[in-house]
């Protein structure tokens, strides 16, 4: 493997992790606002 090859694979292993992070961040705010939705709304 070259050092370009390294230095790639590095940074898409980088990016990888990034993604996966904000992937759950988005998948919790999705349930949030699912949860928020399906709960009955009381008016004043």
């Amino acid at each position: 493997m070259t050092t370009e090859e390294s230095a790639e694979l590095k940074r898409l292993k980088r990016k990888n992790a990034e993604l996966k992070r904000a992937n759950e961040i988005l998948k919790a705010a999705a349930s949030f606002f699912a949860a928020e939705l399906d709960r009955p709304h009381t008016r004043s």
